[in-house]
This record gives structure tokens, sequence and C-alpha cells, in this order.
């Protein structure tokens, strides 16, 4: 009953605009549940025995036999999948949703951060339920790396949707290089006000307040002492997504691809970085971006939501929903 009231009472801290400021969450958001049962899978990675924290949930009606991979994007966690989880366990399907290693729950060892082996831990959790393939969904960062698993493992990728990815295009180019040093300082100055400032960017049309669900638990981590340990994964993660472009291998992608592009976002990951002007207008140009992708991969359907920014499972969940289940169905 105890425990039962403490989670009551920090969801409810948590629902509250600026209640980040009075609660602290660790490294791996402990006390913070997610919607669905957390489970770990062990993994030794450079000499570090660490754990991977994943969702794996049943159909709720009756099972077709298949499974989706959702994958989050950087500044996210599994939980918000929430409801897209419900929409495709109501339709028959087996939902697995990690996070990855330094994201979420999981832990945020200090090692080298590459697509290559997070594609790698992905597998071997698929392998390890008894998964042999699956439709893998992937937003944000999950596109680029939904797209690497589906280059490493096209026997094991039924299908790839990818909403909203960054890595449409090499961030090298256009967005000047910094050191991890310079990125984890700028992390380690990270609020509620900045990660809210930054997070408002994803909504063209007005930052709503039910985002603050996923934002809160992530402000809440910087009042933590560990917090240079997320810190430090965040600007490894940040050069990860830097150094490794996926743009110029689109055209190798085998497996059936439905890419979801709201019209309206402009991501570009180290904006601030940009200087110039005009490279900075010509970055981030999603409508672009899609249509180029999507002639890149053989047969690709592209549904392009008009008016939509970076996260349409959370801002246009119906229009979302409909492309999605049409496409994995």
């Amino acid at each position: 009953m105890f425990r039962f009231l403490s989670v009551l009472l920090l969801a409810l801290l948590l629902s509250r605009p600026g209640s980040a400021q009075n609660t602290v969450l660790n490294a791996t958001l402990d006390g913070y549940e997610y919607p669905f049962p957390v489970k770990y899978l062990p993994l030794k990675l450079e000499g570090q025995a660490l754990r991977m924290a994943y969702m794996d949930v049943p159909a709720t009606t009756k099972a077709n036999g298949r499974t989706v991979v959702l994958l989050h994007g950087k500044n996210f966690f599994g939980a918000y999948w929430r409801e897209t989880i419900k929409a495709l366990t109501g339709a028959g399907f087996r939902v697995v949703v990690p996070d990855q290693v330094g994201f979420g729950k999981s832990d945020k060892p200090d090692l080298h951060y590459s697509f290559h082996q997070l594609a790698r831990n992905t597998k071997h959790l698929l392998d390890t339920l008894g998964v042999p393939k699956a439709v893998v969904v992937g937003h944000s960062m999950g596109g680029m790396l939904a797209t690497r698993f589906a280059l490493l493992y096209p026997e094991a990728t039924e299908k790839l949707v990818l909403e909203n990815p960054i890595g449409l295009e090499d961030y090298r180019v256009g967005v000047p290089f910094q050191t991890i040093d310079q990125a984890e300082a700028t992390e380690r100055r990270s609020t509620e006000a900045s990660i809210r400032k930054y997070h408002a960017t994803y909504y063209p049309n007005g930052y709503p307040q039910a985002h603050d669900e996923w934002l809160l638990p992530l402000a809440a981590q910087t009042k933590s002492p560990d917090f240079p340990k997320v810190a430090r994964a965040n600007a490894l993660t940040f050069d990860m997504i830097y150094q490794q472009p996926v743009a110029y291998e689109f055209s190798r992608v085998q497996a059936p691809t439905l890419l979801i592009i709201g019209q309206a976002d402009r991501t570009v990951v180290g904006k601030k970085l940009i200087k110039n002007p005009k490279v900075l207008a010509a970055m981030g140009q999603y409508p672009a971006l899609g249509r180029r992708t999507a002639a890149q991969i053989k047969g690709a359907k592209l549904v392009e939501l008009d008016k939509v920014g970076h996260i349409p499972h959370l801002e246009a969940f119906a229009k979302f929903r409909e492309a999605l289940l049409a496409f994995v169905k």
C-alpha cells in the first residue's frame, strides 16, 4: 500500500506544471512508473555490466502473431509511445519498446555509442524474446536507429516505419563541430526552463500542456546528484548522431518502408551551433527531405501531415495511427 501511495504521489507531482522543481529522479528514472511493466536485459559492453530496460506488451485482442518494435527519439524514453502501444496491441500486435542504453530506465554508461551497437543490442533483445522478425518503427533519433537496424538485419525487418526521423541530411555539412566535452558542458547546464524551450520547438502550433508528461521526468533528472552521468550520455549520443549519418544509405534499404512526415517540422540537430543564416535556412526542411528520402527507398510510401511538427504520434495521433495501422496491417 505504501509503495502504491508513493507512486501515486510521484505521478501527481509529475503531472503538475512546474513540479519538476520539487521532484528528483535519478539517471534511470527509478520510481517513475511506465504505462506497462518494465523488464531488463543484461548486457556487457566494453567490459561494463549494464541493463537495458524494455516493455514487452502482448496483444489485447486476438493475436496476429506479429511484433512491432518502437524506437524512441533522443530527448525521450519508451513511455511516450503509450497511445501507439495501445493502438497496436488493440490491433493484435505484440509490441516491444526498448529504452536504448543511455536513455530512459536503461543504464547511462560512459562508452562509445554507435547506431551499430544500439541496433545489435535491439537485435539481441528480440532474439532473447524469441522474435525472429518485426515491424520496426522509429521516431526522430529512433528513425536513424531503425534505418541502421534494417540495413544490418534485413532478414529481421518485416517492415520499416520512419516518423519524422532525424538524419535525413548530413549535419556535418552545415553544423559546426563541437567536442564531446563542449557538448557535455552544455548538457550539464540543462534546466526545466531550457528543456521546455527546446521541446516547444517540436510543436509549430503551440506547446500542448499534455506534453509536460514527457518533459517533467527529464527535468526532474537535472536535480539528481547523478545528473552528470545523464549529461555525459546525452553528449555522447549527440556526437553519435553527428558523426554517424545514415543519409547516404537509404537506397540500400530493402524492407517495405513508410515515411510519416510532419510538414511543419524544422528540426536540425545542433541548430544552435549554426551561425550562418543561409545555412540554417537550408537545413531541416522536412517536406523536401521527406520526398527526397522516399525517392531513395525503392517502393517507399510517403504520408505527409500538413501543419504537424516533429512528433506526429503525440501532436496528431489520429492521423498517425491511421497511417501506421494501414501500413502494418
